[in-house]
């Protein structure tokens, strides 16, 4: 008899998932709403119920009998997924664990309490905050969303009103964090754990637009940082994920690398990252298929991960930053893995969802558009 796995999310996001789980023959069970849920003509079923409905995906997932549940590249479906697995017995990390992962003051109090490094930090609901002990630049962001939406940088107190308001319209709780700006390069995590034991799959370099929004425009694997700060990033890693609790699936982290080589996190997903980096960019570079982990995971079976290649990936996103790369998605190169471009009409952009178009490269070398 097929395996049932519960999806929670329809989006393109999903889209990797509900593939690999359906080519292993597994039945596969989606959950979203209807508006721009393309995996619900992809999925074998598709249920429109919203991914914050947790009681009633709960009782569909009885009556289904499903035997595993999870999601991909989403921090927003986390709670969910934990609180259905907790009622069902299933593999999952505990609901108390998810709330922390996916509300950023609650996350840098679980890194207070695991000693982990982190900025100075405080919550706001309004833009008034006492900010008296706080060096400038801050950065102020939404405490529940990703993908930087609502970021902004804030270079003088007379700016921190607007960035607050800003984040808050964005948040789904209507609150902000607020904390200092860590000036250095930005790096990935990729993990993979079970019955908390952890991983580290793969280092990702990012790079960004910069201030205010810090938005995404390209990612690369293997990070070309030293040994030794990756060493420090590593050992990092494994201290967020225990402060979090996070004990199986995939996970996510992020850190800034000063030019001192201090290390600081700057939030951690009890999820593989999306932009490509989980669902492709890892098994580019390592050859471990860690699409096939997260849903053996979510399924009660784990195999070790086994990491074999040592190849350069990466991923590129056009925009109107990046329109220099547009003539490389009409050529045919030998690097070049998967491309398209979504929206002609290229944007100066905020967040990503205004990034127009995505080029996928493996090769021997890092690839430099």
């Amino acid at each position: 008899m097929k395996k049932k796995l519960a999806i929670i999310g329809a989006s393109y996001l999903q889209l990797p998932l509900v593939e690999r789980a359906k080519k292993t023959g597994i039945e596969t069970h989606c959950f979203a709403w209807s508006e721009g849920a393309i995996c619900k003509e992809i999925a074998d079923f598709f249920y429109p119920i919203s991914i914050l409905e947790k009681d009633d995906i709960l009782q569909k997932c009885i009556d289904i009998k499903i035997d595993g549940i999870t999601t991909i590249a989403t921090d927003m479906a986390v709670p969910t997924i934990c609180y259905v697995a907790e009622k069902m017995n299933l593999v999952s990390n505990s609901f108390i664990s998810s709330l922390a992962s996916t509300n950023k003051n609650e996350m840098r109090n679980a890194f207070k309490n695991g000693n982990c490094s982190i900025p100075k930090f405080i919550e706001a609901n309004n833009n008034e905050v006492n900010i008296k002990d706080f060096k400038f630049p801050l950065i102020v962001k939404p405490v529940d969303r990703s993908g930087s939406r609502g970021v902004t940088k804030v270079l003088f107190e007379n700016q921190l009103p607007e960035a607050i308001n800003y984040a808050i319209s964005e948040s789904f709780c209507k609150k902000a964090i607020v904390e200092e700006y860590i000036d250095g390069v930005e790096v990935s995590v990729e993990t993979i754990s079970y019955k908390g034991e952890h991983t580290i799959l793969a280092i990702t370099d990012k790079v960004t637009t910069g201030p205010p929004h810090f938005v995404e425009l390209a990612h690369h694997q293997p990070s070309s940082l030293s040994n030794e700060i990756q060493e420090k990033i590593e050992s990092e890693t494994i201290k967020c994920l225990n402060a979090l609790n996070i004990n199986f699936g995939a996970g996510h982290s992020e850190f800034k690398i000063t030019p001192d080589g201090e290390v600081f996190v700057i939030e951690v997903g009890a999820r593989m990252g999306g932009d490509f980096i989980g669902s492709h960019l890892v098994e580019l570079s390592t050859g471990y298929d860690f699409l096939q982990g997260v849903i053996n995971i979510s399924l009660g079976k784990y195999e070790a991960p086994i990491l074999e290649s040592n190849n350069f990936s990466g991923v590129y996103f056009l925009c109107k930053e990046t329109e220099h790369i547009l003539p490389y998605f009409s050529q045919e190169n030998n690097f070049v893995i998967q491309k398209e471009i979504q929206n002609s009409n290229l944007k100066n952009i905020t967040n990503s969802n205004d990034r127009s178009g995505y080029l996928i490269y493996q090769a021997n070398k890092r690839i430099q558009l």
